[in-house]
Order: structure tokens, then sequence, then C-alpha cells
């Protein structure tokens, strides 16, 4: 079997993108182990339920400047990442809660209902639930 199994997103500071991807997404903490040269293996994931398995996030603190220009906006500003639900209009509401900023209403296509939304440093998603 083969799989995608982890996606690297660069971040500003470990502890403040765990709060942001567990508590405001809901996402679960999957690993977050020391590295001998001082980083971290940080891994959360969507809550998919018992024994589904997913992409996760391998969440990466920027070393250097390359890597920090990069916070945010790591795929030029479009839509990079991709939450599908089988209860949008529940996770919308839980996510406006938590403070999550939606840069649009949701919207229904023909594809499913939608809305695109920016994580902690300005990435953009798109909260689906498929058409069925």
């Amino acid at each position: 079997m083969r799989r995608l199994a982890l996606v690297t997103l660069v971040v500003d500071d470990y502890d403040e993108a765990i709060r942001h991807y567990t508590e405001a997404l809901g996402f679960r903490l999957a690993e977050d182990s020391p590295r001998p040269d001082g980083s971290r293996w940080v891994v959360v994931e969507p809550d998919a339920g018992a024994g589904a398995t997913g992409t996760a996030l391998l969440l990466v603190r920027a070393g250097g400047d390359t890597q920090r220009s990069r916070i945010g906006d790591q795929t030029g500003g479009r839509v990079g990442f991709f939450l599908y639900t089988d209860d949008f209009a529940g996770d919308h509401a839980r996510m406006l809660a938590a403070g999550v900023t939606f840069v649009e209403k949701p919207r229904h296509e023909p594809y499913g209902t939608v809305a695109v939304f920016q994580d902690l440093y300005g990435n953009r998603w798109d909260l689906l639930q498929p058409a069925r």
C-alpha cells in the first residue's frame, strides 16, 4: 500500500502552531518528540475517527530567513490545503467561535459546500463537505 502520509508546514513557533491546529481547527496532536538538534518532530492530524488514516501535517519551525519568508504563504496565495468534513455547518460554526478567519461566506458548488479560511499564519485552506 502507498499513501501520502505527511505534508510539511513551516511555522514560526511549535507550541503556538500546536494550539492553533488542535484547538481552533480540531486536529489531534499525534506526536511531539524532541530531536537531537534541538528541533522537534511535531505531527498533527485531523481527528478522523477510530481507525481512519489520512494525511497529517509535520509542523516544522522555520530555520533561517528563506524558510521564515515562506511562513503563511507556502503556495503563493493559493488555497494549498483541503480539510474535508462530513459536518460543514458544525465545523464552520466551531471554527468561527474559535477565532478562525474565513475569507468568504460558505458557498454551494457542484462538488460540495466550501469556504476558504486562513490558518494562524495566513495559509489558505478550503473547508469542504463533498457533495453526495
